[in-house]
């Protein structure tokens, strides 16, 4: 099991990308009419929360996902800000949201965006791809819950079904196992499972 940490982390990566998009993986040969089925389900449900006046908070753990979006927001014409860990002037671009109405969604990578952050300029979140550790999400969440803010605020997660994002949620509803999102990068995160419980998520 400690000769494989590597194989395993990398596994568990590349099974969390599939569930955002395909382009992820950024294999070469690979080409997909329809590479992202939950990014789909985003934009309608994007679609739907603008018709009905809501400002958005989208978090995720990937920038390359985030970069993907940017793409067709922008293909579609839609304001939008944006903030990851390279982003200068960070306090701007919070207070432009927060004071320019006219611009409804905010994209933001979860581990520069889950601290903070005062974003009461929205009233929806949205996880497009789930923290594995629900108080860091939960912070997340938080950004649109500060003192100031006066309207409900709607948090929206997206799982894929039948996935490996599935089968963590549900090891974290049956033990409240913290499950780190540094899976991806962290390989004194994985000493954290046992080995059935790793069988049990790449066992789809």
């Amino acid at each position: 099991f400690e000769r494989s940490h590597m194989e395993i982390l990398k596994t568990l990566l590349r099974l969390r990308q599939v569930c955002c998009h395909l382009d992820l993986l950024k294999l070469p040969d690979l080409k997909s009419e329809f590479p992202s089925a939950k990014m789909d389900l985003f934009f309608e449900l994007l679609d739907e929360a603008l018709d009905a006046g809501h400002r958005v908070l989208v978090f995720s753990q990937f920038t390359s996902m985030l970069a993907i979006l940017r793409q067709e927001l922008e293909r579609r014409d839609l304001r939008y800000c944006y903030l990851d860990g390279a982003t200068k002037e960070r306090m701007r671009v919070v207070h432009e949201f927060n004071t320019e109405r006219s611009i409804p969604l905010f994209l933001i990578s979860l581990k520069a965006g889950g601290s903070g952050l005062n974003l009461t300029g929205a009233d929806m979140v949205i996880h497009f791809d789930p923290w594995w550790n629900p108080a860091v999400e939960d912070q997340a969440t938080d950004r649109a819950h500060r003192i100031g803010q006066k309207n409900t605020v709607y948090s929206v997660k997206l799982i894929t079904k039948g996935t490996v994002e599935e089968k963590v949620l549900a090891m974290q509803e049956k033990k409240r196992l913290v499950i780190d999102a540094a899976l991806a990068s962290d390989e004194k995160t994985i000493g954290k499972l046992t080995w059935e419980e790793v069988q049990e998520l790449l066992t789809l």
